[in-house]
């Protein structure tokens, strides 16, 4: 097992050392002065020059990619200085000639050329309300996926099946961001009277009087906007899956015993078609943290998506770059986290 985690810790680290290249290259190819973005339009050029040399812009781009990975890698070598230690928030572990030192530190991604804040304290806002969204929006899809799906199984060649069935194909085939932009003005807007709920908003609203307070009712239509195509997927697989079990000799087995078919249904059935719906949940989960970037800018829900959204829309490259980063790290880091669970459950699985 051991080997089988250093193996595929040892794949995700490669993934994630080559998008980081990616990621510096091409933003560092992109049109655009970062000591302009940083200073604004009423700038003097010795100022700019400051700006530049503080950035490390005055330097070779092969230089500025060292820097870079220096620093995103928790040991880095700075200078052993206040001015240092307040940037980066490092803990010296080793102290070296020229007053350098190495560190240990959480990865440095720079600061936003619009708000001058540290990246990794704009994400960290952020990071909660896409986590909440997109669990919100997968518990939505789990839960009437697998409903729907053993419903169209268990009524197979009926009415019900065919429309579970003609639902999911409209859900699949659907862009998410049209069906937020849909969902926002049907119930948002149109039928906000009725529904009581709003076009735009976050999970944290703020008032002049009241301060800041939850308004649970802004998680509703985003998080069904966002589950509309895992729902469709997690239905189909639930329902072929079933229809699979649900001809298997153990199953009739025990019917032959005379359990009712509630009990054969979700004591023996069920739990035995739910391995690829795990599967789903996992990979769609990964992809909800790291993709709801069209359906938080659509709504209004404060999160990483439209934060990145807004950044780029600003030319504001490091805070784009730190966003890209850290949904590909987490995306890396639940399936790292799948993969260690199919070696453990199934040992046939670690040989890949």
């Amino acid at each position: 097992m051991l080997r089988f985690l250093a193996r595929r810790l040892r794949y995700s680290l490669l993934v994630l050392a080559g998008l980081v290249t990616v990621v510096f290259f091409l933003f560092n190819v992109l049109p655009g002065d970062p000591a302009r973005l940083t200073l604004g339009q009423r700038s003097d050029l010795a100022t700019e020059q400051s700006v530049r040399h503080e950035l490390n812009l005055d330097r070779p781009l092969m230089v500025r990619y060292v820097l870079y990975l220096n620093d995103l890698s928790p040991l880095s070598l700075y200078e052993n200085d206040s001015e240092s230690k307040t940037r980066y928030k490092y803990i010296r572990l080793l102290p070296l000639p020229r007053q350098k030192c190495i560190v240990l530190k959480w990865p440095y991604l720079g600061q936003s050329y619009r708000t001058k804040r540290a990246v990794d304290a704009v994400l960290g806002d952020a990071l909660p309300n896409t986590i909440i969204l997109a669990l919100t929006a997968m518990c939505f899809a789990t839960f009437f996926g697998v409903l729907l799906g053993i419903l169209a199984a268990l009524k197979k060649d009926t009415w019900m099946d065919t429309a579970a069935i003609a639902a999911s194909v409209a859900g699949i085939s659907l862009p998410s961001f049209f069906a937020g932009l849909i969902i926002a003005y049907l119930f948002g807007y149109l039928l906000s009277p009725y529904t009581g709920l709003n076009m735009t908003g976050s999970l944290w609203e703020y008032d002049a009087f009241t301060g800041k307070h939850l308004v649970l009712k802004n998680l509703i239509l985003p998080a069904f906007a966002l589950g509309i195509r895992p729902l469709a997927i997690i239905t189909q697989l639930t329902r072929s899956s079933m229809l699979d079990v649900l001809t298997q000799d153990y199953i009739r087995t025990a019917y032959a015993k005379g359990l009712t078919e509630k009990q054969v249904v979700y004591r023996h059935a069920l739990p035995n078609a739910l391995n690829p719906v795990l599967t789903a949940v996992s990979s769609w989960l990964a992809e909800l943290l790291a993709g709801s970037f069209f359906i938080e800018y659509i709504f209004g829900w404060k999160g990483i998506g439209r934060i990145t959204v807004d950044a780029l829309d600003k030319f504001d490259f490091p805070l784009v770059m730190g966003s890209v980063l850290l949904t590909a790290f987490i995306f890396i880091i639940i399936n790292l986290l799948t993969d260690l669970l199919y070696g453990w459950l199934d040992t046939r699985a670690r040989a890949y």
